[in-house]
Formats: C-alpha cells, structure tokens, sequence
C-alpha cells in the first residue's frame, strides 16, 4: 500500500500539509483533486487529505507530530 495525498492547486492549507510530509520524508503519491473525478466527487471540500489504502489517515491541518505517529505505525518504523 502507498500513502496518497489528495491536493488542490492553490491551496494553502494543502502547501502547509506537503511541506509537513517532506519534512518527515514520507514518501506518498501525489494526486490533485481537481484531474480526477471520483477524488473530485468524495474530498473537493475537505482537501488536504492522506489516504492509506483508500481510507483517511489525515486531513485539514497535518500536526507533524501526530502525522509521523500514524505514519511510522503504518510503514512499520
């Protein structure tokens, strides 16, 4: 499985959260909600939004802390 990040163009809360996840070094798949209808359809209110295996791990506001948490209990550090 493989994190995917759930982002708008133009969103600053969305820069905010990336910049959290490239400051822990997580790796995750980037998808903009705006190309994809489905995403489009289920998040176009609530991005940022971090998914694991289809259901949210995060979204709004990433708490570093609680981020790295959840993360390393995922990938097993």
């Amino acid at each position: 499985m493989e994190l995917v990040f759930v982002t708008r163009e133009g969103c600053g809360l969305c820069e905010k959260a990336e910049r959290v996840l490239w400051a822990l070094g997580v790796p995750y798949v980037r998808r903009d909600v705006d190309r994809d209808p489905e995403l489009l359809r289920l998040y176009t209110f609530r991005v940022p939004v971090l998914l694991w295996g289809g259901e949210v791990l995060m979204e709004g506001f990433f708490d570093e802390k609680a981020l790295w948490e959840k993360v390393k209990t995922l990938l097993g550090g």
